[in-house]
């Protein structure tokens, strides 16, 4: 390094120094103080103007009869719909998760090769067209063997149903691999219980607040030399305010 480079580099540092303590971030309601944008930019929830995909009321009802035996409500917190799952589903399968942007879909596939070389079934249809297609052979399937609709049927019922589907010993039709099927359901009432509440599901965080997960909270300097102490941190949301 030259004395020029040398004199450019400190001088960079007071520089840095200097103006440290005006861009440092103080928090008031979520937002910093001197943020250069606008309430506008804030984040806002997704859920805010109804149904999107899931739009017909049965396929809801059987979809939730399904969450809510995956996640039941007991003395830990709420059911997944009362968590807002079925919500949380409906603006991802409306999103770009629901049209499969991150997945490739270009044909052509063998099946069997492909799930042999992948360990794992594979799709060419889009998460969302996997749901709509079925939800309404859940349906099917349930007229045919108990003459009512899926959300009709017990909670055993249910339950059976879901061991079976879990084995891969339910048949829902041709285009339906229920074992799929089952851990897609399974994997996005998960996901909608404990995503940040913007998503539309953890409603009240009551899934962050179950397993004591603080949420989207920035600055833990406070508490860093507070070891082996139950810090009881309230959860922080990226809805502003929250």
């Amino acid at each position: 390094m030259n004395r020029r480079e040398a004199i450019f580099s400190l001088t960079t540092v007071v520089t840095s120094l200097a103006v440290a303590p005006k861009l440092r971030a103080r928090e008031m309601h979520n937002v910093p103080l001197e943020t250069s944008q606008n309430a506008d930019h804030l984040p806002q929830p997704l859920w805010q103007q109804g149904y999107r995909v899931l739009t017909n009321e049965t396929d809801r009802q059987n979809l939730t009869a399904i969450f809510d035996r995956l996640i039941p409500a007991d003395q830990h917190g709420p059911s997944a719909s009362a968590a807002g799952c079925i919500e949380f589903i409906d603006g991802e399968l409306a999103g770009e998760y629901g049209a499969g942007a991150a997945l490739y879909l270009d044909g052509p596939m063998q099946r069997e090769n492909e799930e042999q070389l992948m360990g794992s079934p594979q799709f060419l249809a889009t998460p969302k067209e996997r749901y709509m297609t079925g939800l309404k052979a859940l349906e099917a399937w349930a007229q045919v063997h108990h003459q009512a609709s899926f959300h009709r049927l017990t909670a055993d019922q249910i339950d059976n149903f879901l061991h079976a589907m879990e084995a891969g010993e339910i048949n829902l039709s041709e285009q339906v691999n229920s074992q799929a099927f089952f851990e897609l359901m399974l994997q996005n009432a998960r996901e909608g219980y404990l995503s940040d509440p913007i998503y539309g599901g953890n409603k009240n965080m009551a899934g962050w607040k179950m397993i004591g997960f603080p949420g989207a909270r920035y600055d833990y300097r406070p508490y860093i030399d507070r070891r082996n102490e139950d810090l009881a941190l309230i959860p922080v949301s990226l809805i502003p305010d929250n």
